[in-house]
């Protein structure tokens, strides 16, 4: 929103209702909300489907909510968890230790108290949008937990369920119901696992899934797909990120424990994927594999020494993490290529490769070094993010997001100072600038190209896209707090988190794979030449939208 400089999620859109009646201390919404995909054109399946060839089209990242087609699809990266985040988890311990920092990213940490060998908690799900108010209440459900006093077992009773739990055991998938308001109620899925019972307690509650088989929000295409899914699989992650990294990050998860989980993932797609393609006979099927990604950023520090989060035990025995989920994804490869017959055309794909991220750089306080951005308050320790001490009179330049940096633009910004006609000789200016960084720590430089607007993109909406990409050389990052236009105090720090491998960088650092059991005649085909390439290959001509060509 540049009127007013709050950022907003690219990908989505939450419209509430709009038309409510007031009955008590409840709202009674008069109209359904929606969640709008952001995502503007037709998706290569609506054009199968306009000549009637089948497609199932498995966790298409940036597909959520699911485009509207009567195809087989199910929502994948940026589906959201049933609070409508991107993944929130619930953790209880009675370790301050755990408790001191106000804010877990990506989690919620409570304070249990053991009484009488029990515990009594609370499990917050969606914000409960039925009760009057500017700030509506989060709606929970009361759960306890029977610590068993000599053995380190643990009894865990939630909405009439119980269930017994081992020190680091899993639960499995559990229902629950959040109750909003009389008659109505919103449903998720979600895994216990039990860290530690002495000397403190430890208790970890993942991020609530949509429930397949009782979407509160729409994952698939048709709606009965998903349900489909569940009756046959049981509960599965809908969630875009399954694996919960933020845990991890936050020491929540250790190595052994967000590996069992993110195996539960890979089990999932593995029965799933061999379900699909014993249905196959024609058309069109997509199917996508997070652990290869997930894992990479989450364990690249032990294939790197040089990172700073490197550890060298750690290294003996999870160094081969990366190697192995690729031997995996080898065997699910082989067995589509075992399905397929001499008429079947079978491609292995990622839309990036990957890169050891050792050190964050942070363009907002870059900005503020090189005279581009100004403070209200200059001698403020703490930045609260979201330029709120941000003196846009003297502010000619700010950043979002991951790759994105943004001029101060008169007439676009609520308060911008830089005329149209100097906004692409300022970019270019500012660009230059970046890509001549050096990092003083290292002596190379973080950036490996920064483009503006113009070189990269075109159509209706460049209206909506930053006024520079920044694409990051080998090593480096956005910092942890930038993205949501934080000032920190140094320009370059090292990375110390676990997420330690990434893809923010330059296209050429890290290029994706593209594997067919057919020739092409490119040697380096676009993400955007694959489009056109699946319709030729189904008789069908080029829409003039799609700007790439096909490769056969």
């Amino acid at each position: 929103h540049p009127k007013d400089y709050r950022p907003d999620f690219s990908s989505t859109e939450t419209i509430g209702s709009t038309k409510t009646i007031a009955l008590g201390k409840y709202n009674l919404p008069l109209s359904g909300g929606k969640v709008r995909q952001r995502r503007e054109g037709r998706s290569f399946w609506e054009y199968l489907e306009d000549h009637d060839i089948p497609a199932t089209i498995f966790k298409m990242p940036a597909n959520y909510p699911p485009a509207k087609t009567k195809q087989r699809t199910l929502s994948g990266m940026n589906t959201p968890d049933i609070t409508g985040n991107y993944g929130t988890y619930n953790y209880y311990t009675t370790d301050y230790a755990d408790l001191q920092d106000d804010s877990y990213a990506g989690g919620n940490h409570h304070e249990v108290y053991v009484i009488g060998n029990r515990i009594d908690a609370k499990l917050y799900g969606p914000d409960n949008s039925f009760i009057r108010g500017d700030y509506p209440p989060k709606a929970s459900i009361d759960f306890k937990v029977y610590i068993d006093p000599d053995r380190p077992v643990a009894k865990v009773l939630i909405q009439g369920e119980e269930f017994i739990l081992r020190e680091k055991e899993w639960s499995g998938w559990k229902r629950v119901k959040f109750p909003l308001m009389p008659t109505q109620s919103v449903s998720g899925i979600c895994m216990f696992y039990l860290k530690q019972i002495r000397p403190e307690f430890k208790l970890y509650i993942s991020p609530i899934n949509i429930d397949p088989a009782n979407p509160a929000l729409p994952i698939s295409t048709p709606e009965s797909y998903s349900r489909e899914l569940e009756k046959r699989f049981g509960p599965f992650f809908t969630k875009g990120l399954p694996a919960d990294w933020n845990a991890m990050n936050n020491l929540v998860l250790d190595e052994e424990s967000f590996l069992e989980q993110d195996n539960f993932v890979l089990q999932e797609r593995k029965e799933m994927l061999e379900y699909e393609l014993s249905r196959f006979d024609s058309g069109l099927l997509f199917y996508y594999l997070s652990c290869t990604d997930q894992r990479q950023h989450m364990f690249f520090r032990f294939l790197d020494k040089q990172s700073p989060s490197y550890d060298e035990k750690l290294a003996v025995e999870y160094g081969p993490t990366i190697e192995n989920i690729y031997r995996e994804a080898d065997r699910m490869l082989d067995t589509a290529l075992q399905k397929a017959d001499k008429d079947t055309i079978v491609w292995a794909i990622s839309d990036h490769g990957f890169a050891p991220f050792r050190r964050t750089f942070n363009p907002n306080t870059w900005l503020k070094q090189s005279g581009y951005h100004s403070l209200i308050n200059e001698y403020k320790k703490e930045d609260e993010g979201l330029f709120l001490n941000t003196d846009w009179s003297r502010t000619k330049a700010y950043a979002y997001g991951l790759n994105s940096l943004f001029l101060n633009v008169k007439g676009r910004e609520g308060q911008g100072i830089v005329d149209p006609a100097e906004k692409t000789a300022l970019a270019r200016e500012i660009a230059h600038k970046l890509e001549a960084y050096i990092d003083p720590k290292t002596g190379e430089k973080p950036i490996f190209a920064a483009k503006p607007a113009e070189d990269i993109y075109s159509g209706s909406r460049m209206h909506e896209a930053p006024d520079i990409v920044i694409g990051y050389n080998r090593g480096y990052r956005v910092d942890w707090s930038s993205p949501m236009g934080t000032i920190a105090a140094e320009v370059m720090e090292d990375n110390t988190m676990k997420w330690s491998g990434d893809h923010m960088s330059a296209p050429d650092i890290v290029p994706g794979i593209f594997l067919s059991n057919r020739p092409v005649n490119n040697p380096q085909p676009a993400l955007y030449d694959l489009a056109p390439t699946i319709l030729k290959l189904f008789g069908i001509e080029t829409p003039k939208e799609m700007i790439g060509r096909s490769i056969v």
